[in-house]
């Protein structure tokens, strides 16, 4: 400090805040500029996909009232549509059937099947890798392509439907279980290990008490998404609820068309709220 000149270290302290302030502003241009250029990138995005597909935003906006309006005059179930609803009710109760079958029986494979794509549990790399690509395979094909692709060998029919609901699933839990196991229970598989527990006292006294409730969580989240993917699938392979709507609305039954997508939301909600109810008593 005997060094300094008079007023040195005043001097210092006010170029370090100075270079500081300049610093930071740096920063904050930097950043100004980079959200800039994000907004501009998806305006020219936007604007450049509206153009090659002649979408208006405006003209769909102004055709909301009349939309509303349409609806409020033809998807209104009406007396013809009541006098189906036992019929609707079966199927709808059939299609919650066989995405709940679906799901549980995926969820069983996928299990076994992420443990041997799971870190935690030890095993070579090259089956932790193989195992996640099969999962991705199967992930990322949709559930109508795969009821697309298996309606030329088993045709139109309800196994054509669970295979492709089963596909979809698997490869989705599977992924989801890897994770669920790679970030609940690493801990407890290598205190087990470290005690000389073997695979399958691992699996049943480490792995499933602690992973339990998130993979609880995932299987009733998929049930739920396989209620609104089998109404689509339905109307490809020509079962449950799906067919139903599809037939009603092909023929412009508009009131029970729109009697079977109340009854879906109304299901979909209820399962939901169980769910829910399931998760808080294991939680």
């Amino acid at each position: 400090l005997g060094q300094l000149p008079k007023g040195g270290l005043e001097s210092v302290m006010v170029t370090g805040e100075v270079g500081l302030d300049g610093q930071i502003k740096k920063v904050f241009v930097k950043r100004k500029l980079t959200y800039t250029a994000v907004i501009i990138v998806f305006l020219l995005l936007y604007f450049g996909s509206s153009f090659v597909t002649q979408f208006h935003l405006a003209q769909g906006v102004s055709s909301f009232p009349q939309a509303f309006a349409w609806i409020a005059e033809n998807l209104m179930p009406d007396e013809l549509a009541m006098k189906r609803l036992p019929k609707i009710v079966d199927k709808l109760i059939e299609t919650a059937l066989l995405s709940a079958a679906v799901t549980v029986i995926a969820a069983v494979c996928a299990f076994f099947f992420s443990l041997f794509g799971s870190k935690a549990t030890g095993f070579n790399g090259i089956i932790n890798r193989t195992v996640r690509i099969i999962a991705a395979f199967f992930r990322n094909v949709p559930d109508v392509v795969w009821a697309m692709l298996l309606m030329f060998s088993f045709g139109q029919n309800i196994l054509t439907g669970f295979f492709a609901l089963f596909f979809t699933t698997f490869g989705m839990l599977t992924r989801a279980f890897i994770e669920t196991i790679d970030e609940v229970s690493s801990s407890c598989i290598e205190a087990l290990q470290a005690s000389g527990a073997g695979f399958i006292q691992i699996v049943f006294q480490g792995i499933i008490p602690s992973s339990i409730t998130g993979i609880v969580t995932w299987v009733l989240y998929m049930i739920e998404t396989n209620i609104r993917s089998s109404t689509l699938i339905g109307m490809l392979t020509a079962t449950g609820i799906g067919y139903l709507f599809d037939m009603y609305y092909k023929r412009l039954d508009f009131s029970s068309a729109s009697l079977v997508v109340l009854l879906i939301i109304v299901m979909v909600i209820a399962i939901e709220t169980f769910s829910n109810l399931i998760r808080r008593v294991i939680m």
